[in-house]
């Protein structure tokens, strides 16, 4: 039994929670009795977060991260749940690489999580189906060589996935578009894959409308909007929200798709703000130091995320900046049900996720501090709300900060 500020149905209440076998069994009906008790006080007690896009690295990249250090850091964030991306070395595209990293992962997870296959020319829909969490569709070049931006086999591949009503997140640049021109900085590479990369790709699926997909780091409003006029749902992102590509030169904060300049990003986070997004997803994709430090052409795209953007947000939401309610919403509730797992909410028969945030307890976000092997963080000195005791089904996994739990994620598509 829990009892404290729940948010429930788009309201705060103070409540108690009762838990049987990791799934909320009871609300509000409080029993003074045997049952262990844990009282949150005044503490605001929301549906654990999931992000449904991170490059854990595991296996073949442990270097840059693993599934220990990754899990670890989503449970520090409050983020209960994640779905892994399928760019790992050996990428997945097929039973025997989805098992083979079914395997490398499967004692190491702190949250529940979930697989993605890449969808690629020979890829056995049927074999891999029931125990993946979505489909990756890469239409522009990034890590791994996992490109499928011909129209002809896009179309074959969706029409094998249709039938499995899984969810298809699309990498939507036209890689068609896209110049590979030298770049010695952020605007270089804005330069290099512009909008209209993005917005091509978008309209090329537009002919997949009712079909479940979704535009994955939507870097403008416009690509927001033109997704959603597809009947698409949209994920957003910690750094294309916050961060643009006026800072200093260097590869820090290359990402793909890249950065864009200020009043791009600054249309962005007003939609964002809005609700008019789907869902966040952080695309946590570390790499060390020393890569980054690389000439900006040959360093590696992408920076890590998972465990400081609910933080940030909730930050936000102390400061009056975004509202409690659409977090929750993009951050839990929507990613949760747009790939089927009984998460999201605080409601009877839900598992039994919860992120605990203390808003007195706010603070400059400190990479040192931090637990992912890249060694930094794009967002230092940043305010943030750390969680402050995070359970998964029932699990008390942090309590006051603190790590007091064990490797008890469990892959929920195996």
């Amino acid at each position: 039994m829990i009892e404290g500020r729940f948010f429930i149905n788009g309201e705060l209440k103070s409540t108690a929670v009762g838990i049987e076998d990791g799934r909320i069994a009871t609300i509000g009906n409080l029993v003074r009795g045997g049952d262990e008790r844990i009282d949150l006080g005044d503490r605001i007690v929301l549906p654990g977060f999931m992000d449904p896009h991170v490059h854990f690295r595991d296996p073949g990249m442990t270097g840059k991260e693993d599934f220990g250090t990754g899990t670890m850091s989503a449970l520090n964030a409050g983020v209960t749940c994640i779905l892994d991306m399928p760019n790992t070395k050996p990428p997945v595209t097929g039973i025997k690489t989805l098992e083979s990293k079914k395997r490398a992962v499967s004692s190491k997870a702190y949250v529940d999580y979930g697989l993605f296959a890449a969808i690629t020319k020979n890829l056995d829909v049927a074999a891999v189906a029931d125990r993946v969490a979505g489909f990756k569709l890469f239409m522009g070049s990034t890590t791994g060589r996992i490109l499928m931006n011909d129209d002809a086999l896009i179309e074959r591949a969706m029409a094998a996935i249709a039938p499995t009503g899984k969810r298809i997140s699309v990498h939507a640049e036209d890689d068609n578009l896209i110049r590979r021109d030298g770049e010695r900085n952020d605007r270089d590479h804005m330069r290099n894959r512009p909008p209209e990369a993005e917005h091509s790709a978008i309209r090329r699926l537009g002919r997949y409308r009712g079909m479940p997909l979704n535009i994955c780091h939507v870097t403008n409003a416009e690509s927001l909007a033109l997704a959603s006029s597809f009947g698409f749902a949209t994920e957003v992102t910690p750094h294309h929200l916050l961060l643009d590509s006026s800072g200093e030169d260097g590869a820090l904060l290359k990402v793909n798709p890249p950065l864009r300049d200020r009043s791009t990003r600054e249309k962005l986070f007003a939609a964002f703000i809005r609700g008019k997004a789907t869902m966040i997803g952080t695309d946590h994709a570390p790499h060390t130091l020393t890569d980054k430090s690389s000439d900006y052409d040959r360093a590696p795209s992408g920076v890590p995320g998972v465990e400081t953007a609910v933080p940030m947000f909730m930050a936000m939401v102390k400061k009056g900046e975004m509202n409690l309610g659409e977090l929750v919403r993009m951050g839990s509730t929507n990613p949760a049900k747009a790939f089927s797992v009984r998460k999201g909410k605080i409601a009877k028969g839900y598992d039994a996720d919860f992120a605990v945030f203390d808003p007195r307890k706010m603070a400059p976000i400190d990479a040192n501090v931090l637990h992912s092997k890249a060694g930094y963080t794009p967002y230092e000195g940043k305010d943030a709300i750390m969680a402050d005791t995070v359970i998964v089904r029932g699990n008390v996994q942090m309590r006051g900060g603190e790590f007091c739990g064990s490797r008890c994620g469990e892959d929920l598509f195996d």
